[in-house]
């Protein structure tokens, strides 16, 4: 499209990479609930694992169960954190700047990461992997860019 004067045709729709990254981000949020919700299910067994492993009146072993739970406790904070960050940057971005697509491409960064500490769970791991990789690489196009930079009216 060729015009007689400065600038470039103002996007008024997003382009489809730009909505399959959207999608991308708001599946891998999911996946962190789903996460989230896989590490409250443990937690909520904790204790009830442990005596069935007789894991009870040694306090050095419960010293030891407790640091276990401790680390579950902090991966179901981990993954909620995560879960809410996804959403909020899912909701950012009709609207938002340049920086929800910097953010985005961190998150994917980030959910690689926890795909590789979850990839025992089910396959779950892999799946967020899979579709991290290809929200940085979708996040990171001249068409998302051009979005995201667009000049709002």
């Amino acid at each position: 499209m060729s015009q007689p004067y400065g600038g470039g045709p103002v996007l008024s729709e997003m382009p489809g990479i730009t909505r399959a990254a959207q999608v991308m981000l708001g599946v891998i949020a999911l996946a962190h609930v789903i996460i989230a919700g896989m590490y409250g299910y443990a937690l909520s067994k904790w204790d009830e694992t442990m005596a069935e492993a007789g894991i009870t009146g040694d306090s050095e072993a419960e010293a030891f169960a407790d640091l276990g739970k401790g680390v579950v406790v902090f991966f179901l904070g981990l993954a909620a954190v995560f879960a809410v960050l996804g959403l909020v940057l899912v909701l950012q971005y009709a609207k938002g700047g340049n920086s929800v697509r910097v953010c985005s491409i961190v998150y994917g960064s980030f959910a690689i990461v926890s795909g590789i500490f979850t990839i025992a769970a089910y396959g779950i791991g892999l799946v967020v992997m899979i579709i991290a990789i290809l929200l940085i690489v979708f996040s990171a196009k001249r068409a998302t860019a051009d979005w995201f930079r667009r000049p709002r009216y």
